[in-house]
């Protein structure tokens, strides 16, 4: 492992009467150094936001959860929708002690986190959407699919298991589920009401973010601004780790806010 990274620890947490499951940072002498939340995305788990979790864990208080029914969290009966997922994402944070963090997500994870920037605005000190999802302009679910296929040939081959085993362990009926949700979920009405700095990544060959998107929901967070990792498809926190957290520690440490109490 490289110096500039460091390991994480893997703990549960019960949020609303369900064990949740998170990685978190285990380098001591940071205490000072602000909170980083990462949120994954559709079917996947925290286990794909590892390669940048261990880049920023040498440098901030890293944590990496499961949402609600996917990865190594416990499945709720009945599937949550973007706005509950959001919530159970507060929950896990009070019940942690992390009063507020920096929130850094991919993809629908996006989605989560700028729901959690309007509803719970105390918990968020600043946002990063790395390949937001969904674009008014691709809201369907055949447009989706289609992106999709052109995305998966893009990324390394080593993401292809673990978006498998993911996907296996989410399940179909809740992957299915969620999807519709997303889909419902219309992101471009809360982006003028995110009112913490906000970093809009895309992967410059990210065909589910074309780059018209990403520039308009710059334009239309009060403060936003763009920022392009070159080579990468859609999951950059995966394939360019290093380069994605350098473009983040680059805004975070930018009129740093002071870490969380």
């Amino acid at each position: 492992m490289s110096p500039r990274t460091a390991k994480l620890k893997t703990s549960w947490t019960v949020v609303n009467g369900l064990p949740m499951h998170v990685r978190s940072s285990i380098n001591s002498g940071l205490e000072s150094r602000p909170a980083v939340v990462l949120v994954h995305g559709l079917v996947v788990s925290s286990r794909y936001m590892l390669p940048v979790a261990e880049w920023l864990a040498a440098y901030y208080r890293v944590y990496v959860p499961d949402l609600p029914g996917f990865g190594k969290s416990a499945k709720p009966p009945r599937v949550l929708d973007i706005t509950e997922l959001s919530d159970s994402l507060d929950a896990w944070m009070r019940v942690s002690g992390l009063e507020s963090a920096a929130l850094i997500g991919n993809s629908m994870g996006c989605q989560v986190i700028t729901h959690l920037a309007v509803r719970h605005p105390k918990r968020v000190e600043r946002v990063v959407l790395q390949g937001p999802t969904m674009d008014p302009r691709g809201r369907t679910v055949l447009r989706q699919v289609a992106r999709f296929l052109v995305n998966t040939p893009r990324e390394p081959f080593s993401f292809v298991p673990i978006m498998l085993l993911d996907y296996l362990a989410t399940g179909t009926s809740r992957a299915w589920r969620t999807f519709r949700y997303a889909l419902q979920d219309h992101i471009e009405e809360r982006l003028p009401q995110v009112q913490v700095p906000a970093l809009v990544v895309r992967g410059s060959r990210d065909p589910i973010v074309p780059q018209g998107w990403a520039e308009e929901a710059v334009r239309l967070l009060p403060k936003g601004k763009i920022a392009v990792v070159s080579g990468s498809a859609h999951v950059a926190n995966f394939d360019a780790p290093s380069e994605f957290a350098r473009v983040i520690r680059a805004f975070l440490d930018k009129e740093q806010k002071p870490g969380n109490r």
